[in-house]
């Protein structure tokens, strides 16, 4: 686990080592250094606050061990460490976000872990929008060899998730997992249609948990905030699936969604595999982010 983080971070890592490392060959604290390891800290996507408060930490401190008195820090700006929630069932999860976030794929990668846990997992495909979407589906349910729900000839997704979660609970299903379309934050209607489906759900199936996922690509930055905030006023974010944390991700964004969510981040999807999917652990991530102490 630690070495696919690992890799995924490792351009980020270097950066930031590279500029705090300076400090443990007692090389003079002068404004120059200091703006050097703002800098890389920003270019990461860590959030300004954060980073304020990293070299403030720089600043104080006069040990040799800054990156330990950092990571210290930095935890505490963290979520927990996240795992599968297997102690309240059944379960009925939305995947939400805008387009291209990943999360047909990230549906899948969670059901092939709730099913590795040894549930009885469906998937729902309630994407009536996006050509192929359910093609692309069967094949995930295929991989991660589970049921699938779907109906090429509905265009109404809230029609699709009732049939679904009739057929899951007729069967004693412990997770469903509702694949949604992606859409912007800025489309009302769309949105709407993203409440009267929770709503559904909610008043139709009281014995179904629901939990709410946002994907959120790690490659957007700061402006994932501005639509995870969107989405979390027409129905309550859950958690966070950090998408696409790969060589090409800066991956400090996590702190920022934390911040300003109050969101868990409970998974990371390092590749486009079936199994690259990991829990959100901040001691590894962390590590992946500024190395080893």
């Amino acid at each position: 686990m630690l070495g696919k983080l690992f890799k995924s971070l490792e351009r980020t890592r270097s950066s930031l080592f590279s500029s705090i490392s300076k400090l443990k060959k007692k090389q003079k604290l002068s404004d120059e250094l200091l703006d050097d390891i703002e800098e890389q800290l920003l270019l990461a996507d860590i959030g300004y606050d954060t980073v304020e408060g990293i070299i403030n930490i720089i600043k104080n401190f006069s040990n040799d061990n800054h990156l330990s008195s950092i990571k210290d820090f930095l935890v505490t700006r963290l979520p927990e460490k996240s795992c599968l929630e297997l102690s309240k069932l059944p379960l009925a999860m939305f995947m939400v976000g805008v387009n291209g976030t990943g999360k047909t794929t990230s549906a899948a990668k969670l059901a092939k872990l709730y099913k590795e846990a040894g549930k009885k997992v469906m998937l729902i495909a309630a994407d009536t929008y996006r050509a192929a979407a359910i093609q692309q589906l069967e094949i995930w349910s295929e991989r991660a060899k589970v049921k699938l729900i779907s109906n090429e000839k509905s265009k109404e997704p809230s029609a699709v998730v009732f049939d679904g979660l009739t057929s899951a609970k007729a069967s004693d299903y412990d997770v469903v997992i509702v694949d949604t379309a992606g859409r912007l934050h800025t489309y009302e209607n769309l949105m709407m249609e993203l409440e009267k489906m929770y709503r559904i759900v909610k008043n139709r199936f009281p014995e179904f948990i629901v939990r709410n996922m946002i994907t959120i690509d790690s490659l957007l930055g700061q402006n994932s905030i501005v639509q995870a905030k969107s989405f979390n006023k027409i129905i309550p974010l859950d958690g966070v699936i950090l998408t696409k944390l790969d060589s090409t991700a800066k991956g400090g964004i996590i702190f920022s969604i934390f911040k300003e969510l109050s969101i868990p981040i409970k998974y990371i999807c390092t590749g486009e595999s079936i199994d690259d999917i990991e829990y959100f652990n901040p001691k590894i991530y962390l590590d992946g982010l500024l190395g080893k102490d």
